[in-house]
């Protein structure tokens, strides 16, 4: 497992929000303008000079509608849950989880 450090942290928070304001196509202004946040401050965040507060990460995180977790997420997972395949993949990992719990139930009910 990768060491996190402060400065993995904001590579990854500088990486993932340049990578939601890419797939948004928002320039740095106009993800600035929807997170009523100044250009400079998206400017600093994703060039690592700033650490952003816990409102200002709450603000860029509703321009995405995501939860704040997913901008700290490995590159490779950040943006998985997008993949039209995603929700498929989670519905039936639900239904497989959902089916074992049943019959482990129902394994155990029958040792009662």
């Amino acid at each position: 497992m990768e060491n996190m450090d402060q400065d993995n942290l904001k590579f990854r928070l500088s990486t993932n929000i340049k990578k939601f304001r890419k797939e948004y196509k928002l320039s740095q202004f106009e993800l600035a303008e929807r997170a009523e946040l100044s250009e400079q401050t998206i400017n600093s965040i994703e060039s690592r000079r700033l650490w952003p507060s816990d409102k200002t990460l709450l603000k860029i995180c509703g321009v995405f509608d995501i939860d704040v977790y997913q901008l700290f997420l490995p590159e490779m997972l950040s943006l998985a849950y997008r993949n039209p395949d995603y929700a498929e993949l989670k519905s039936a990992v639900v239904e497989s989880v959902r089916h074992l719990v049943s019959q482990t139930l129902d394994e155990i009910l029958k040792e009662s």
